[in-house]
């Protein structure tokens, strides 16, 4: 009898820690905006860099340094700034329809408002993938969002 109620104290206490650790590791895995603006929708990531006008001022362009997007081949992310310093800028890559895993590489400083890391999408088995690139830039008192869409594979 006492055996039974120390297993089950014991399992209520794991389910407890993964609830804990869920909420604490949320953020990083589910990217939280002060502030979302949306992009133009007639920009297409996949034939040209998109400029975003920010409500509290200045400019956020993203850009793919090989075009099309590949899958399983690294390219690089550049986001140019213009009108403020941001502390921070990462860019979150996630599937549409299908949850393809964390992926979202923080950019390095390259001078003036110039930011660039090297991504890799992975190769989903349908052949084409809707995805979303959405631009976490940090500005000191806000994170700001841009969620951006373009499609992969056969179809783009």
């Amino acid at each position: 009898m006492n055996k039974k109620i120390l297993i089950d104290v014991i399992g209520l206490e794991l389910i407890a820690l993964v609830v804990i650790i869920g909420y604490k590791l949320s953020p990083m895995l589910l990217p939280k905006a002060d502030i979302t603006v949306q992009p133009d929708p007639v920009c297409n990531l996949q034939r040209e860099a998109c400029t975003v006008a920010l409500p509290s001022g200045g400019n956020v362009t993203l850009s793919m340094g090989t075009r099309p997007i590949p899958l399983v081949k690294p390219f690089e992310i550049q986001v140019a700034t213009s009108g403020f310093s941001p502390a921070r800028v990462e860019v979150d890559f996630s599937g549409i329809e299908m949850n393809m895993g964390y992926n979202r590489p923080q950019l390095a400083a390259r001078g003036e408002g110039s930011y660039a890391a090297e991504a890799t999408l992975p190769v989903c088995i349908t052949g084409s993938m809707d995805w979303q690139a959405t631009v976490l830039v940090e500005t000191g008192s806000e994170r700001v969002a841009i969620p951006y869409r373009f499609s992969t594979g056969e179809s783009h």
